[in-house]
């Protein structure tokens, strides 16, 4: 209704997205990336043109739509993968493909039964946790070996160390500067990511007018993207994303309740403040009572907001981020992170920072790699 034939060039985008879902997801993500000798494949070959891997992601939108609000709807994902449509490769519609065509799935009780499922598979295989243990220190041998651990004042030893931590945290706190892959002077010129401003909020009555997940555009999407990432400040009038998984999950909140967040993507790196969370808190809860036509304000009877200095304290997050390196085509598959320490060799990366990529599927995804390479290595 908003430009005459879209519909028929988003089944054209979508079908072009699948050729590069599966080009990406069966070819490409699952690749340690150690050496640029992987990717010398005949199949990879034959699709390097229909994969878009050089085009910006911006100007592929543009062969299909021209209304912004309709381009604005396809460019949304790439927002969270770190750098402005304009900048990100054409590749990256994979995502639109994955969410419109296979569908956003979730976990009855949360995304933390992905957690607990996992814990249930590995405690079952003999894997033991300890939780509540600070990691100070990866202890290496003058062969260049990681021997132990320091955790909370007592050396632990290991045969093989994964560290799944930040891994920014990991080589400039836990290790020596000479068993380091990266300086600081690398990780400060990495183009990160952006971080996030996140309510959890809970009410004390039910909403009509949402889903359970909502993307707002009442805003300019571009002038957003350049608070982000041009020139990284607090953005003036950011577009938000609200999710309310009580609208089709009855055990995250009492009945007659609703629970739902706000999330509104900003650069890394800001300096957040109780002020600056409650002037845009106030102003988000304005104007989604404005678009819905439902008043919240007066109904919240929980209310925590999450931001950069948490990202940092919860999780050593470099510079605060959320979402990783940014997915540019210079920090893609061989130019990230590596997956192994060069200098020591028992001592394995997982995580946002390094292969594929940020997200919860790349993050799982990274580590079946590092577990494969560990079998190939070890045997």
């Amino acid at each position: 209704s908003i430009e005459q034939g879209s519909g028929e060039k988003l089944d054209a985008f979508l079908k072009e997205a699948q050729t590069k879902y599966e080009v990406g997801m069966v070819d490409l993500v699952y690749k340690p990336s150690l050496s640029l000798f992987e990717f010398v494949d005949r199949k990879i070959f034959a699709n390097i043109f229909k994969i878009d891997i050089l085009k910006s992601f911006s100007k592929h939108i543009s062969t299909f739509f021209t209304h912004p609000k309709l381009k604005s709807i396809v460019e949304f994902p790439v927002l969270f993968l770190g750098a402005r449509p304009e900048d990100t490769p054409a590749l990256y519609s994979l995502m639109n493909y994955a969410d419109m065509k296979l569908g956003t799935w979730y976990p009855q009780g949360g995304m933390g039964k992905i957690i607990d499922g996992m814990v249930s598979i590995a405690t079952e295989l003999g894997v033991q946790f300890q939780v509540d243990a600070n990691v100070e220190q990866i202890n290496v041998d003058t062969k260049g070996k990681a021997t132990s651990l320091t955790v909370n004042g007592a050396q632990i030893s290991f045969d093989i160390i994964v560290s799944s931590a930040d891994y920014h945290h990991t080589e400039q706190k836990l290790l020596h500067e000479k068993f380091r892959n990266y300086s600081q002077k690398y990780w400060e010129t990495r183009t990160m990511a952006p971080s996030s401003l996140i309510y959890y909020i809970g009410l004390n009555k039910k909403l009509k007018n949402l889903l359970h997940h909502n993307l707002f555009f009442d805003q300019d999407f571009g002038a957003h993207a350049v608070e982000i990432y041009s020139k990284p400040s607090w953005p003036s009038n950011p577009l938000f994303y609200v999710s309310c998984p009580s609208q089709t999950d009855t055990t995250v909140a009492p009945e007659g309740k609703e629970n739902l967040f706000l999330l509104i993507p900003v650069a890394s790196g800001l300096v957040d403040s109780e002020e600056i969370k409650e002037t845009y808190f106030n102003a988000i809860i304005t104007r989604l009572e404005n678009l819905i036509g439902e008043n919240i304000a007066a109904h919240v009877e929980y209310k925590k907001s999450y931001a950069f200095r948490d990202f940092v304290s919860d999780y050593n997050s470099f510079k605060g981020n959320a979402y990783g390196l940014a997915n540019t085509l210079k920090q893609t598959a061989i130019f990230k992170p590596s997956i192994k320490n060069k200098k020591v060799s028992n001592l394995f990366y997982t995580g946002q920072l390094t292969v594929p990529g940020p997200g919860i599927p790349p993050c799982l995804i990274s580590g079946e790699i590092v577990a494969k390479q560990i079998n190939k290595e070890y045997n």
